[in-house]
């Protein structure tokens, strides 16, 4: 399947970061979010890439053309000549880099690639800012049996904080721990039918008028999953990424299983 990555965002929350790189960029560990979510698809067998790209795509081309896998793997040198690779990232990977605009959104940027899907019964799409250890053979085929125009990973929320009921009148009638309640959100995980573009309008955004109509018809599904899911909006994830690289707490790297 093809792998559709949202990469144009600016990832204003990032703004240690968001000033000289676009979020896909910030590094996870030694290497770029994107490269660790990439791998993840790659492990599945899925290696045709779709880069929609936006603010600051020029740095992610930059990122892909002069990439050295002697750089990032172990290699061994003989005879101060010839390198042989211990071990290699991307040398099977396809990656079609499209720049859909600035300010566009998400829905506007599926659309703009549109085109280079077709032949694709599903495919995939991620939002590229977060990490997940979800089992994607088994989200695909949840979707495939399903017959689902949409699927989507939903996770418990990773933040701490507490949805409150109110009355009319303001009384609080109960509040509780989010992890505690029956909240579940949107990771950004897609299994996507090529049907999909049926739902959609120029300049809808992807989540919002499209998935009301597949709600409509009976055509969305959500993939429910507890396990590892963590995403990077601000700073703090950032800094909660690189704490679990530094112990070898890896669960997204599902590649080194």
């Amino acid at each position: 399947m093809k792998v559709v990555l949202f990469c144009g965002g600016l990832g204003t929350r990032l703004r240690e970061y968001s000033e000289t790189m676009p979020k896909p960029l910030v590094p996870v560990g030694d290497r770029p979010i994107i490269w660790n979510i990439m791998k993840y698809y790659a492990h599945y067998g899925h290696k045709d890439f779709i880069l929609c790209l936006g603010y600051r795509g020029d740095l992610i081309k930059d990122y892909f053309l002069k990439y050295n896998e002697c750089m990032t793997n172990d290699f061994l040198l003989r005879s101060g000549r010839e390198v042989e690779l211990v071990n290699q990232d991307l040398q099977d990977w396809n990656i079609m880099f499209v720049d859909t605009g600035l300010h566009a959104n998400i829905g506007s940027r599926l659309m703009a690639v549109k085109h280079l899907l077709e032949g694709e019964e599903y495919f995939l799409a991620n939002y590229s800012d977060g990490l997940s250890d979800l089992p994607l053979d088994q989200h695909i085929q949840e979707a495939r049996t399903r017959r689902a125009v949409a699927s989507f990973l939903s996770v418990r929320p990773s933040h701490t904080f507490h949805p409150v009921s109110v009355d009319e009148d303001g009384l609080v009638t109960g509040i509780e721990a989010v992890r505690s309640s029956n909240l579940w959100i949107n990771g950004g995980f897609f299994v996507l039918n090529k049907a999909v573009f049926n739902f959609m309008e120029p300049g809808d955004e992807l989540v919002e008028a499209p998935f009301q109509r597949l709600i409509r018809e009976k055509k969305l599904v959500s993939y429910q999953y507890g396990g590892f899911w963590a995403s990077m909006d601000t700073f703090k994830d950032k800094k909660m990424f690189d704490a679990m690289c530094d112990v070898g707490q890896t669960p997204w790297q599902v590649w080194r299983s």
